[in-house]
């Protein structure tokens, strides 16, 4: 699925417009990414977690010449599935692959 099936879904679900349902995933995605800019976390029950990582500088090797170079410290998001969500996702696969379906499809 992507951003406009998203937008579309919900507003099919909730009875609302299009420009109304692409504002509510606009904010929720804006509250998300500024939560997340500021350092904290982000927890969505039984979905995930969303965290910041700090990784420290490096040095390493440019690919294309071998050169050594110092990669800059940075964060980075990273995202914990929560176990409800891969329960969900688990015994969907395992009813699908029971019926004989194909995994991953």
């Amino acid at each position: 699925m992507v951003k406009s099936e998203l937008i579309e879904s919900l507003a099919e679900r909730a009875d609302i417009t299009l420009a109304k349902a692409e504002e509510v995933v606009d904010l929720f995605f804006n509250g998300v990414t500024d939560t997340l800019a500021q350092g904290n976390r982000v927890e969505i029950r039984g979905f995930g977690a969303f965290t910041v990582r700090e990784y420290k500088s490096y040095t390493g090797r440019n690919p294309k010449t071998g050169e050594q170079i110092t990669v800059p410290p940075k964060r980075l998001p990273f995202w914990k599935t929560g176990q409800e969500l891969k329960q969900r996702v688990d015994s969907a696969f395992l009813s699908r692959d029971a019926q004989g379906g194909e995994p991953g499809n």
